[in-house]
């Protein structure tokens, strides 16, 4: 790599979402032929330096081992949210990096494995909405965020693969300037410059609600119901914590999703059971309790009628697709 560079590295594990890999470099490949300079470099490792087959069931030769790295200005991780470290000198490595100097990042679900590798307590991480759940039930200790980015020292975050592109425009915007970092957006039809300020954009659980955004009232509402998942927040708590009445609370809910707050409520909690039944192994009974209900069998009633389906067969048939295609789940 050329030393005047900004040097970059991926360290991608089977299954990691294609995406947000291209999110990252393509900017970067546009932003050296504007700039006609070589500012950005990039190389691909993995743990053992072998293919890598990512989500979309394509696969990528690496450069390297990462055990190998001395030196790089940044280094990426691009994982599933199952991924493990197979090579007990991976995290030694990353600890290594971080402490002269190399930035670390993750995106995705790479959030999972920055986590396992403690690099430096209190990171604050921005994870996916849908792994929001799974991520807070594996490291309870750890600071989550809604945020797209979020960059904290030297360890930066982002959530997806659009994430990814805004991410590798502050990259562009840091080293060459705002009009280079713009001129990329345009080439690729990407109007928004997003920041770490911005927060992700989640979708309805209600097929009753309009396309219009959530009022406010009710969007207060479900971020403390989301902050206290495990313990179910009676109506009248949420509106007095709001500083309104439960009656205006159930009307603001009825008018903008077609139901009342404490079935809204209770969908949170079967959506975030269900992201835990799709990214961990953690046992029904267990999930149950962990976003509220008293058991695994009133968890499951819920599920069906949400999903038509039992935790128990949702989880057999991911496995199954695993299984058959030797590819994970659909990855952010």
């Amino acid at each position: 790599m050329n030393k005047s560079a900004y040097r970059i590295g991926f360290l991608i594990f089977d299954g990691f979402p294609m995406a947000c890999l291209t999110s990252v470099i393509e900017p970067l490949r546009a932003s050296n032929e504007i700039s006609n300079t070589n500012s950005f470099e990039w190389k691909l490792y993995s743990e053992d330096e072998h293919k890598v087959k990512a989500s979309a069931n394509v696969s990528f030769e690496t450069d390297g081992r990462i055990t190998e790295v001395e030196k790089l200005d940044a280094l990426i991780l691009l994982s599933p949210p199952s991924a493990q470290f197979s090579n007990s000198r991976t995290v030694g490595v990353l600890r290594k990096l971080e402490r002269h100097g190399c930035t670390l990042g993750a995106v995705s679900g790479g959030v999972f494995l920055l986590a396992k590798a403690k690099v430096r307590l209190d990171i604050r991480y921005s994870v996916h909405w849908c792994y929001a759940a799974a991520f807070a039930n594996q490291f309870p200790n750890n600071i989550s965020s809604e945020q797209v980015i979020e960059t904290d020292k030297n360890i930066i975050t982002a959530s997806g693969a659009a994430a990814a592109f805004d991410l590798a425009l502050l990259l562009i915007s840091a080293r060459l300037g705002s009009s280079t970092a713009a001129e990329v957006a345009c080439w690729f039809q990407h109007p928004i410059m997003r920041n770490q300020d911005v927060k992700q954009i989640i979708p309805s659980l209600s097929e009753f609600e309009g396309s219009e955004e959530m009022p406010e009232i009710a969007q207060k509402a479900i971020s403390l119901v989301n902050k206290k998942i495990n313990y179910p927040l009676q109506v009248n708590d949420i509106a007095d914590e709001i500083g309104i009445t439960s009656r205006h609370l159930s009307r603001i809910f009825k008018e903008s999703t077609g139901e009342s707050p404490r079935q809204y409520f209770r969908k949170l909690r079967v959506n975030a059971a269900r992201q835990m039944v799709l990214y961990t192994n953690e046992k029904i009974g267990k999930i149950a309790i962990s976003v509220g209900f008293p058991s695994a069998s009133i968890l499951r009633r819920h599920y069906i009628d949400l999903f038509s389906l039992s935790p128990e067969e949702e989880r057999k048939r991911v496995n199954l697709f695993r299984v058959k295609d030797n590819s994970p789940i659909p990855a952010t």
